[in-house]
């Protein structure tokens, strides 16, 4: 069992290695590796201790690998995906950019060289393409009357 908890503990560390794991992932990753739901809870409490696993180290790199193309529905989404806890999400984002800046750099790449055609087709389009990057819809509302004033 020690030989099997030390090549856990070397999986764990190469996963580690290469970037931040959130908890509930790295433990999806072992389990199969695992001779009991004990142990691996073993492994990961002992992870955590160590600073090695943190899942708001985890929280910050997604959201500073991913924030600036994506809005902050669509961020909590994937955190919460990887089991991150609703405190370090909240947490995490508010660390970041505020979402109306990071939809206008978002828009601006990609709509650039539209011009100033405002017709009711190509605003629909935009519409979408900001919903699926997970903005709200008060920040795509917003962005798209040109009000940039942040609210007081």
């Amino acid at each position: 069992s020690t030989l099997i908890m030390s090549s856990l503990r070397e999986r764990a560390l190469r996963l580690l290695a290469r970037r931040e794991h959130a908890r509930a992932e790295l433990a999806r990753k072992l389990s199969a590796h695992s001779e009991s739901d004990e142990e691996l809870e073993t492994l990961l409490d002992e992870l955590s201790a160590q600073r090695l696993l943190s899942d708001e180290r985890y929280a910050e790199m997604r959201i500073n690998a991913r924030g600036a193309r994506f809005g902050n529905a669509r961020l909590t989404y994937e955190l919460r995906s990887q089991g991150v806890s609703e405190e370090l999400i909240g947490a995490a984002l508010e660390e970041c950019d505020d979402e109306l800046s990071r939809a206008r750099e978002v828009f601006m790449q990609k709509f650039a060289n539209c011009g100033e055609i405002h017709d009711s087709a190509q605003r629909a389009r935009q519409t979408r393409f900001l919903m699926n990057r997970g903005f709200s819809g008060e920040t795509i509302r917003r962005l798209l009357r040109g009000d940039f004033e942040e609210d007081e």
